[in-house]
């Protein structure tokens, strides 16, 4: 999906009136002199990488997410632990987001062709574009001139969001990152590829509460195919887990009509239904596919745009500072 010059600039307006002002002023054509070829060899990668394993385009949609999310979007994601110093990688909440050798692979081929032009960072946002147009998702023109972070720490990883959240401590952590109510909402519909481990929602399906074995909130029929995917005695394996949706090798809407059916997987998720503030976003997108194109578009583009830094440095090898 293509912006006009002006939305884009409204968007980034919007963006800058309520975060700390970017130091950066992004560009979408920012490579077009210095590196003409950069999408298309980020594309060819990307598509490359996901013939041969299917779980790419979720992995790359969350790295883009957890990368922003901790000191906005600067590649931080990307670099090894240390004999000092554990990275973000590490962190316990990364630990499924894999496939960071797609990036490395792509950087190897830019550095060919353009060596220290294009970053670390711009390669994970328009990876994560082309991911969710692959996968039939929405297009849309993705902001460049990031540069790329020199600190990685994965005890900072404590600050995503977790599966367990509930709607107001979501709307507090997307808000810290200046995306609202409505950008939270659309941003969880990348739920709608992707797997997840038995551990990130097991608790729901046994001693929920005192009163409750199973999450009240959950389908009963869908809570039981959820046991028998993830037995208490053999639920660690690195298959053992559940999809997010019903077609989750498809970007669509079906996430949200999962919800309105009670097969949200994840706490986050079913919460959304349960809150006035966010019921009526879910019930939007679950009927109109269209409208939530568009603004997760839009969204994904506000968050690209948070903490990114015009100082810094474009990183030859994506996993270690220059």
């Amino acid at each position: 999906m293509a912006f006009s010059k002006r939305l884009v600039f409204a968007m980034i307006f919007a963006v800058f009136a309520i975060v700390k002002p970017s130091e950066a002023a992004l560009d979408a054509h920012y490579y077009d002199r210095s590196c003409p070829v950069a999408e298309k060899i980020i594309l060819e990668t990307v598509k490359n990488a996901t013939l041969y394993d299917p779980k790419v385009p979720a992995r790359l949609l969350r790295m883009f997410f957890h990368d922003c999310f901790i000191r906005g979007c600067d590649a931080s994601i990307l670099l090894d632990s240390t004999m000092s110093t554990q990275a973000e990688k590490d962190g316990p909440p990364n630990i499924s987001v894999r496939s960071f050798y797609v990036i490395e692979d792509a950087k190897r081929k830019l550095e060919k062709v353009c060596p220290r032009t294009v970053s670390c960072a711009d390669v994970i946002a328009i990876a994560a574009r082309d991911v969710v147009t692959l996968s039939g998702g929405p297009y849309w023109n993705v902001l460049k001139g990031r540069k790329d972070g020199t600190i990685s720490r994965a005890n900072e990883t404590i600050n995503l969001p977790a599966p367990t959240f509930n709607v107001s401590q979501l709307i507090q952590s997307f808000a810290a990152r200046g995306l609202s109510v409505k950008d939270m909402v659309t941003l969880s519909g990348g739920h709608t590829i992707g797997f997840s481990h038995c551990s990130s929602f097991e608790a729901r399906l046994q001693n929920f509460s005192k009163f409750h074995d199973v999450d009240p909130s959950m389908n009963y029929a869908f809570a039981q195919s959820l046991k028998k995917k993830c037995p208490r005695s053999n639920n660690r394996g690195k298959n053992a887990g559940t999809v997010l949706d019903s077609t989750s090798s498809v970007f669509d809407n079906d996430y949200y009509k999962q919800i309105l059916s009670g097969k949200g997987v994840f706490g986050s998720d079913q919460a959304l239904l349960g809150d006035y503030r966010t019921k009526w976003i879910v019930e939007m997108f679950a009927r109109d596919q269209k409208a939530f194109f568009r603004e997760f578009a839009t969204s994904m583009v506000k968050l690209g745009n948070f903490g990114v830094k015009e100082t810094g440095q474009v990183r030859v090898n994506s996993r270690f500072v220059n």
